[in-house]
């Protein structure tokens, strides 16, 4: 049997008034082109004890959304000018791909400071390299990357940076150690970002 457009939403939003609300919310969402892949952390970023990865990638109308949700406890940070951040020692430390197909052609972004990062680096950048296999602790410029944001300052919470550079397309997304200056090695015990990323259909 074929369904159409029309007769699907209608569906789903009768599975939602019957009490199935999720299921009519999934139908929907389907239907609208509201679910998506999500990017997914290389595993040397979230094998740290503690370190969490969330993200979401959702359709507002003709804007695509994707949210980043990252906490760096456990994740390690080296005294030196652009190395990775992640699991000490650690291969694959990128925050996810960026893709047209998922993402959408960004147009902008922003990093919000949820918690202030503590006992690693609190000068933290974004960098897009073309590949997933950074390793912490080895420089970014040893990948073909590109700069997204360069802080050049202290991340305290509720700070808010928006990006001044858009991440190239199947680009992967890495912290960095952001200054020069007397950079901290260590272990983080705290510190979590929002990273946000607006895109469309080109």
């Amino acid at each position: 049997m074929t369904m159409s457009l029309q007769t699907g939403r209608e569906f789903a939003a009768q599975c939602g008034r019957g009490g199935r609300t999720a299921l009519g919310s999934l139908l929907l969402d389907l239907i609208n082109d509201k679910v998506r892949d999500v990017p997914v952390a290389g595993t040397g970023f979230v094998s740290g004890t503690g370190t969490l990865h969330k993200s979401s990638v959702e359709r507002r109308g003709d804007i695509i959304h994707t949210s980043i949700l990252v906490d760096l406890t456990g994740a390690a940070s080296e005294a030196t000018l652009a190395d990775i951040i992640g699991d000490d020692g650690a291969a694959n430390c990128h925050l996810g791909q960026i893709t047209a197909a998922i993402n959408g052609t960004i147009l902008g972004g922003c990093i919000t400071c949820l918690e202030a990062p503590v006992t690693g680096e609190v000068d933290i950048d974004l960098y897009s390299a073309t590949v997933s296999t950074g390793v912490e602790g080895a420089g970014i410029a040893a990948l073909v990357e590109t700069a997204l944001l360069g802080t050049a300052a202290d991340w305290t919470i509720d700070l808010v940076r928006c990006l001044t550079t858009v991440p190239p397309a199947n680009g992967y997304l890495y912290l960095t150690v952001g200054t020069s200056s007397t950079p901290t090695a260590g272990v983080y015990t705290a510190g979590k970002f929002l990273i946000e990323l607006f895109g469309y259909d080109a």
